[in-house]
């Protein structure tokens, strides 16, 4: 995802990417980033947080259960109106944030239906069409209006809601029922819809997911969670999960903040969340299993 939007950005902005990669770093520097086999566009390399200090605007692209590590060295550093923009998957990453960085700090939090999957360094195949949604994690309105604006003027698809929760919920809804099935199944996830047993797990996930956002009055922008969980799907169809990438490389997954996330609001809210639990325990199960091995 840092690839896609970086790609994009550098079509307008100045680009500078960090990555604890140091042999993707130098590949980046001598390629560029690349979307669908379209020319390369030539961006910077940091080697170091303190490159980025500077910087007008942070975009963060690490895992959820990356991000204190990755912005603890930005701790102090950074301009105070600088806003840290966060499209990542899960709840609690505006709490990551604010806890590295300082509870002042402007974020901006969003979703988007953007897709892409890495087939070499720098760069990535992504869908054609997909769309931001950004709004205020302690930043001010224009400040989420000038961010949309950078994305929109760099080719991409972006707006501005009022209220950023039920978006943020919306896309746990989807990711609960999603990420951890089509890791533990290792198939993309078109192949969820396919399968009856399957299906019928990610519609009884995405329903506990709808139940703790209706419990904690958070008003979800579908009317059935089951039919829009099947609408992202269809986006997505031929690839797989980020999970499933991450138990396939032995990477820690971001399951307590996707179906975790889902346990410990059902827990504040007093619904009941077998299936996502289930679904938290099988996939530490199995994170246990390959560094086992």
């Amino acid at each position: 995802m840092g690839t896609l939007f970086g790609f994009h950005l550098a079509g307008t902005c100045d680009v500078t990417v960090l990555d604890r990669n140091a042999s993707l770093l130098e590949e980046i520097a001598a390629r560029g980033l690349s979307v669908n086999d379209a020319p390369p566009r030539t961006v910077r390399i940091a080697r170091s947080p303190a490159e980025l200090f500077g910087s007008s605007v942070l975009f963060l692209f690490v895992k959820a259960v990356d991000t204190l590590r990755a912005l603890r060295p930005f701790a102090g550093q950074l301009n105070p109106s600088m806003p840290i923009v966060s499209l990542q998957n899960g709840i609690g990453n505006e709490d990551a944030i604010k806890t590295a960085l300082g509870g002042a700090v402007p974020v901006v939090l969003g979703i988007t239906t953007e897709s892409s999957l890495t087939v070499g360094a720098g760069r990535v195949r992504s869908s054609k069409e997909g769309n931001t949604i950004l709004g205020s994690g302690g930043a001010a309105p224009e400040t989420s209006r000038r961010v949309a604006t950078l994305l929109s003027e760099s080719g991409l698809q972006a707006s501005v809601v009022y209220d950023i929760r039920p978006h943020l919920w919306g896309k746990l809804v989807a990711n609960a029922s999603i990420n951890a099935l089509s890791a533990l199944l290792d198939c993309d996830v078109g192949k969820i819809l396919a399968i009856p047993d399957a299906s019928r797990l990610a519609r009884e996930l995405a329903g506990e997911a709808a139940a703790c956002a209706r419990a904690l009055r958070v008003n979800l922008t579908f009317a059935d969670p089951w039919v829009y969980v099947t609408e992202v799907i269809a986006v997505g169809a031929d690839y797989k999960s980020s999970m499933a990438f991450d138990l396939e490389s032995g990477n820690p997954t971001e399951i307590d903040h996707i179906n975790g996330a889902v346990v410990a609001a059902g827990r504040r809210a007093g619904v009941a969340t077998p299936y996502n639990e289930a679904m938290v325990r099988l996939i530490k199960a199995k994170e246990r299993l390959r560094a086992g091995a």
